[in-house]
């Protein structure tokens, strides 16, 4: 099969573009960064270089495409630009939609985000929960945003079908999407001493592999306008950071950061940034979001799709041999 795939530099782009070539695939991957480009190399990789808010860049690229993986998004804690989470996410969505459409593709497979859900307080989240906080981030609701889109082309009669990941780790490219691993690298190094809040925030991190795997488990068996939660383990803050330390034996003292502290800390950063244009490190919306719970559940996905979940250990444990192999 022939498959168009945007966001193809990032974390999660760069591993499924290496996956669907191993299984013979041919990839149109569309990317921005030459620097990026090199990790998906290969001869069944056909690189083109554009914007995911270009309509040109997308026509070049998704023509003679069978199937799409819309990856691109942007995820970063803040812009100077106050609507480009709106470009991106929304309308880098609705170009997709169009071209796809237009070209006749058999299905398309959209990455949203499980954030869209909302946290759980002491629910558990599933793809019928309903939201009932505000969106803490603009990544959020003009996700959210794009997701009402795609249903309304469901609707429509295009097959197009969501996943929704939770918080992605594992081997890979070390950027904005790959936060949870550069966390671990920087535990096991010493520089990172720090549990939000109480520590005692409960999320779900979901192993890249697994996530891979969902997303072709959705073009393979996906209906069309439903969403599918791709998790792996709830855990606390707490827990998680035991197993890190029991599996690399290194053992630091944590210390728990209070929230008051942190927003104070994010306000300032964020007074910065609009007075110097200075990216912060982190935004009062994204520490509210981390000290809350987020429970979810992957049980349609495992039921519907055949999704399997890699224990956290074992995810852990391959992580840690990535980082290992990569400093050496």
């Amino acid at each position: 099969m022939k498959i168009f795939v945007t966001g193809a530099t990032g974390f999660l782009g760069i591993n499924l573009c290496n996956e669907l070539v191993s299984r013979g695939h041919i990839v149109n991957a569309l990317y921005r960064s030459e620097r990026k480009a090199k990790y998906i190399k290969h001869k069944n990789i056909h690189l083109f270089k554009g914007d995911i808010t270009d309509t040109e860049s997308i026509e070049n690229a998704i023509t003679g495409c069978d199937y799409v993986f819309h990856l691109a998004a942007y995820a970063q804690v803040w812009s100077k630009k106050s609507d480009t989470f709106h470009k991106i996410n929304y309308t880098g969505t609705l170009k997709v939609l169009d071209a796809a459409e237009r070209e006749g593709v058999k299905k398309v497979i959209i990455t949203s985000t499980a954030g869209v859900f909302g946290p759980s307080n002491n629910n558990i989240i599933d793809e019928n929960s309903r939201r009932e906080v505000g969106y803490f981030t603009l990544y959020e609701k003009t996700k959210a945003e794009a997701e009402d889109l795609v249903l309304k082309r469901a609707a429509g009669g295009l097959n197009v079908v969501i996943v929704n990941p939770t918080r992605v780790y594992g081997p890979g490219l070390m950027n904005a999407s790959n936060s949870v691993t550069r966390m671990i690298k920087l535990y096991i190094k010493g520089k990172f001493r720090s549990l939000p809040g109480n520590g005692k925030s409960i999320g779900n991190y979901v192993f890249i592999d697994d996530v891979v795997n969902g997303h072709i488990l959705a073009l393979e068996k996906g209906i069309a306008g439903e969403k599918y939660i791709l998790g792996g383990e709830n855990v606390s803050y707490i827990d998680f950071f035991k197993v890190l330390s029991e599996i690399s034996k290194k053992k630091y003292l944590l210390f728990k950061f209070p929230l008051y502290l942190m927003l104070i800390i994010s306000f300032f950063m964020l007074l910065i940034a609009r007075v110097f244009g200075v990216k912060p490190l982190i935004t009062p919306g994204w520490v509210r979001k981390y000290n809350y719970n987020w429970i979810l559940s992957s049980d349609k996905a495992m039921k519907n799709l055949g999704y399997v979940i890699t224990p956290l250990r074992a995810g852990i444990a391959r992580t840690l041999d990535f980082i290992k192999s990569e400093n050496r």
